[in-house]
């Protein structure tokens, strides 16, 4: 009984522990950095993610970004998916805690992204019915609106509807309410432009005389 306990607790620390170190690799700095672009957090927004990595004019780097800030999330699931055999509760704690990882890189002093394309990579291999109905909905709302951080952030408050209409375990509810919470809060600036009318469009060139914008994803 015990050695069950013990074997129990372990992985939950991998899952928990490896998670967050997984998500708490800066993707976005180590491409900038081997790619010849800088250091990400001196350009732009100074936001690792891709929308950053973007404004280095290097659409590969922000590529290799989405894929690796996507994939962590993936991977920290597929390891709790494979060490419990599919336990709905440890896969969900692996999940959160690399998208935590993400947004609180210990690499970066805490300071990471905005976790949109980690909260992907999750949802996709945790519960890929809720991540495909989340992509779609970032897609219909980018292509009326033109605003990534509403496309955003109608995606994650979406995420747990998604969840219970696709009869998902609770773990996957509370796991898509927890990410959505973490996403509104690091939004908190592109929220208050939304408000304002101001929060820049897809593909609009910021003015000269505009103050910079962080990031929405």
């Amino acid at each position: 009984m015990q050695d069950l306990a013990a074997a129990t607790y372990l992985t939950l620390a991998i899952a928990v522990i490896g998670g967050y170190l997984l998500g708490s690799i800066p993707f976005g700095l180590i491409a900038t950095r081997l790619g010849g672009a800088g250091d990400i957090r001196k350009i732009g927004s100074g936001n690792i993610g891709a929308t950053n990595v973007l404004r280095s004019g290097r659409k590969d780097l922000a590529a290799i970004t989405l894929l690796g800030d996507a994939g962590k999330g993936v991977l920290a699931v597929l390891l709790a998916r494979f060490l419990t055999h599919g336990n709905p509760t440890v896969i969900a704690l692996a999940g959160g805690s690399a998208f935590l990882g993400h947004l609180f890189p210990v690499w970066l002093k805490f300071n990471g992204g905005k976790g949109v394309a980690t909260f992907y990579g999750v949802l996709l291999s945790a519960a890929w019915p809720v991540g495909v109905a989340a992509a779609v909905t970032w897609l219909a709302m980018a292509f009326l609106f033109r605003i990534s951080s509403l496309a955003a952030l109608t995606a994650a408050v979406l995420a747990a509807p998604f969840a219970l209409a696709f009869d998902q375990p609770y773990p996957m509810l509370w796991l898509c309410l927890f990410m959505a919470l973490l996403i509104f809060i690091r939004h908190r600036p592109n929220i208050i432009r939304l408000l304002r009318g101001e929060e820049p469009r897809i593909g609009q060139k910021k003015d000269a005389a505009t103050p910079p914008v962080t990031d929405a994803p």
